[in-house]
């Protein structure tokens, strides 16, 4: 039989006056009571990204790295058999991505994280150029039919958010190309800010942003809804002639650490001399130069579309795979 206690009951005790505590924060606050998933917390600043990418273009920008990403792209998409008349440039940081893709028929829809004037920064027609961030895509379910995005998605708070949005943008059977700095990226520059702080103050600050691992990224397809995704991993070693030149490339490229929670101050001196010795130290070659890594992770995958291909159910073969390749099947033990 259930019993009602008056409140006066329940106060008598401390988990009593705990739980009605808690239900009168409830009944005070009633919206603490949905479903909404809590946000995604802000490990990146992006009003710091989007600044730094504007201090770069308006200097003299480092994109060799970026180049390789818009040709290996370009390259993949060719082997890819089939029209895409409506693409979706999600963020890329310039826009050489857009002018290689925009020719033909083809028509080039760019999301700029800053803002363009399509005819002095891309003298090709056939796209058009819509400021916004790739956290909040503003484009209507199934609009385009290919979405492609080249060394923009690392810096992104919530990025299964940002995938589940471009699969929703595309039409089914459409595809999504994209690649992103992955976690082995400036281990080197990771690893020597560590050590040098770790031995002048006693502690580890964070300097260099992490990246994420090719298979969380190809879990994270698989979260978003994607159909036969795909990760592969392009891993480009760059030489240096010390470390102060990677830094003033990053910076040149608009990369520098966006941590929400990074340090206000600048490095000091001391701390920098000692980083850049241990970098010699421990990743320099007989020549005197240093080495760093960058690891561009692509991502592929469709949205799902009935024609798909679709895995067998298990126990649906109808062929042993011993007799498939042509051995003899033993059995453990024998």
């Amino acid at each position: 039989m259930a019993r009602n206690f008056p409140p006066a009951f329940l106060e008598q005790f401390p988990l009593g006056r705990l739980v009605r505590a808690a239900f009168d924060r409830l009944r005070a606050e009633p919206h603490n009571l949905s479903m909404q998933p809590p946000a995604p917390p802000k490990i990146f600043d992006r009003d710091l990204v989007r600044w730094r990418l504007e201090r770069a273009r308006g200097k003299a920008p480092v994109t060799f790295l970026l180049d390789r990403a818009v040709e290996d792209l370009t390259e993949r998409l060719g082997a890819v058999l089939r029209p895409f008349p409506r693409v979706l440039d999600l963020g890329t940081p310039t826009p050489q991505l857009t002018a290689a893709l925009a020719h033909g028929d083809r028509r080039v829809t760019r999301l700029s994280p800053l803002h363009e004037e399509t005819a002095r920064d891309v003298p090709a027609p056939g796209w058009t150029s819509v400021t916004g961030d790739v956290e909040n895509l503003p484009f209507a379910p199934a609009s385009f039919d290919l979405v492609v995005s080249a060394l923009a998605l690392q810096s992104v708070n919530d990025l299964p958010g940002t995938l589940i949005q471009a699969r929703r943008a595309l039409a089914p059977d459409g595809l999504l190309m994209a690649c992103l700095f992955g976690g082995q990226t400036l281990n080197e520059l990771r690893t020597v800010f560590a050590a040098a702080e770790e031995e002048r103050t006693g502690g580890v600050s964070p300097r260099v942003a992490p990246f994420a691992d090719v298979r969380d990224l190809g879990a994270l397809m698989q979260r978003a809804g994607f159909a036969l995704p795909v990760t592969d991993v392009d891993s480009v070693m760059v030489r240096y002639p010390n470390m102060f030149a990677l830094m003033a490339d990053l910076r040149a490229m608009g990369a520098t650490n966006p941590l929400t929670e990074r340090l206000r101050r600048p490095a000091t001196r001391g701390l920098l001399m000692r980083a850049a010795q241990i970098y010699l130290e421990r990743f320099g070659d007989k020549d005197g130069r240093i080495r760093a890594t960058f690891e561009i992770v692509w991502l592929l995958g469709w949205a799902p579309h009935e024609s798909q291909q679709k895995p067998l159910a298990p126990g649906s073969a109808k062929m042993r795979l011993a007799d498939a390749l042509g051995v003899k099947e033993e059995k453990l033990g024998e």
